[in-house]
């Protein structure tokens, strides 16, 4: 669930990128500790709780960026509803809604210029040159603001395709979208030479 930065600001947008990034490590890892429904279901209320401070509009944008989410929640709670091991299922659900909501949650209220910084502080620590540390860092960089872009151009593209026609349109869509990736790439090639930046 890699986000967009919203525009919509809030408390967190303040918040320094190092410490909200160490959060959600630390965050993702407890959670999958957590045994019981009641645990799970408090510390999924708290990441709704974190949206909420955000403010309404805030919030709505969050859900909709959680809607895939959500249909692969139904799809594991209905397994486990079918083996009789429903307990265990919404744990894993829940959990599953908690992680992602948050770093969703963190995604969206954090500058890519602050995340690079972090990636490129961390690798610094470990020895990587400075040129090294800065092509590593443009590449997570690109791949957490890529994935959304295409994700929005795909269901638009599933959206054109049915308002053409009324079969489904399947593979179909792959080459499509394997266009707009590469034409995306592209551009963002031609934008860093452009900007010349030592890479």
């Amino acid at each position: 669930m890699i986000s967009l930065t919203s525009e919509y600001r809030t408390p967190f947008h303040a918040l320094p990128a190092g410490g909200k990034l160490l959060a959600l490590c630390l965050f993702t890892f407890a959670v999958f500790y957590l045994d019981t429904v009641a645990a799970a279901l408090a510390v999924t209320g708290a990441v709704a709780v974190a949206y909420g401070i955000g403010g309404m509009r805030f919030a709505r944008q969050g859900l909709r960026m959680m809607r895939p989410v959500f249909w692969m929640a139904l799809i594991i709670l209905a397994y486990h509803l079918a083996i009789r091991e429903w307990a265990e299922g919404a744990i894993v659900v829940l959990r599953l809604i908690a992680a992602v909501g948050l770093a969703n949650l963190v995604t969206m209220t954090t500058r890519l210029d602050d995340m690079l910084a972090v990636i490129e502080r961390m690798l610094a620590r470990i020895g990587v040159s400075e040129r090294a540390r800065r092509r590593l860092a443009l590449a997570v960089a690109l791949v957490i603001r890529f994935t959304p872009v295409l994700a929005q151009k795909g269901a638009r593209l599933i959206e054109a395709w049915r308002a053409r026609s009324v079969k489904r349109p399947g593979w179909r869509l792959v080459l499509p979208i394997a266009l707009l990736a590469v034409d995306d790439a592209d551009r963002v090639a031609e934008a860093l030479k452009a900007r010349s930046g030592g890479l």
